[in-house]
């Protein structure tokens, strides 16, 4: 757990080490089937695959690189598949989106577990069945890892979580939880979940009226508590930037004050919400349909 830890080289050489992803895997699989999601040992595996999950798109060899940016089309030669490694041109990265992976494998090994539709629904069942604050923050924290970047990959799981797993109820009850950390990656990961337009409306549907629910009444006095504060008002940002019904709901959900009161604060150690409050009012304003609810 330690060494999963060491930066970009350790995080490697672990990958690459021959069964040891598998064998996390596996543990992990028995602690579930045998109903005991709360031992430590579960916790140090989940903790490792977190960690090796990291920047895990930028940092995959070549060889999976070409394999997952496959496009399945016929593209001309002046637009072809671009690699891992940023030379991406913008527009193959507006395809990517509605890019699938290569079909998945149905005994993956090693590096391809990482994000495999199988090590998805195990972090989605170790959320739920598990009491342990850092297995949670770790399961949550490995999803959000590989949501996070702007290719196929991420854009596939975070499908998967959404829609084909129907990992949200999970993710929206660590919402309500009173451990900071954990709540503070749950709201991470819907971020990022909340960046692809297809899957904005489930999100929405499904989890806006808690988003609104545990937004504060004003700008928190903590730091991790400012930080998810805002990481709220960008997901309400991607939720209702491109849909009036999305804003709607904020509106009947009584979010509104809330996000006025947290955008006025100017303290400087706390600006980070309240600028992402004002970016939120700020986009609700464009849905001119909208107008006179807001007045009123």
């Amino acid at each position: 757990r330690n060494m999963s830890s060491a930066g970009p080289e350790g995080r490697k050489k672990m990958r690459e080490c021959e069964g040891l992803i598998d064998s996390l895997v596996y543990y992990i699989q028995g602690a579930i089937a045998d109903h005991e999601p709360n031992d430590k040992a579960t916790e140090n595996c989940v903790c490792i695959l977190h960690n090796l999950s990291y920047q895990l798109e930028i940092e995959l060899p070549e060889s999976y690189a070409q394999s997952i940016y496959v496009q399945r089309r016929n593209i001309s030669n002046s637009d072809k598949t671009p690699g891992c490694f940023g030379t991406r041109s913008r527009k193959v990265k507006e395809k990517q989106q509605d890019t699938p992976l290569p079909e998945e494998k149905s005994n993956p090994k090693g590096v391809e577990s990482l994000w495999h539709s199988t090590l998805i629904r195990i972090y989605l069942s170790l959320i739920a069945k598990s009491t342990r604050n850092y297995t949670q923050e770790a399961s949550l924290g490995a999803l959000q890892n590989l949501t996070a970047g702007t290719g196929p990959m991420p854009f596939a799981v975070a499908r998967t979580v959404v829609q084909k797993a129907n990992g949200l109820p999970s993710i929206r009850a660590m919402l309500h939880v009173s451990h900071p950390a954990v709540k503070k990656t749950a709201v991470s990961l819907l971020r990022n979940l909340s960046r692809n337009t297809s899957l904005q409306n489930d999100i929405a549907r499904e989890v806006l009226p808690d988003l609104v629910s545990v937004l504060p009444e004003c700008v928190p006095g903590c730091e991790v508590a400012c930080e998810t504060t805002a990481s709220i008002c960008y997901t309400l940002f991607n939720l209702t930037q491109s849909s009036s019904h999305n804003a709607r709901l904020l509106l009947s959900t009584h979010g509104l004050p809330k996000v006025i009161a947290i955008s006025i604060n100017d303290s400087n150690m706390f600006s980070k919400a309240s600028r992402a409050a004002s970016v939120l009012l700020y986009s609700l304003w464009s849905h001119t349909d909208l107008h006179s609810a807001y007045k009123k």
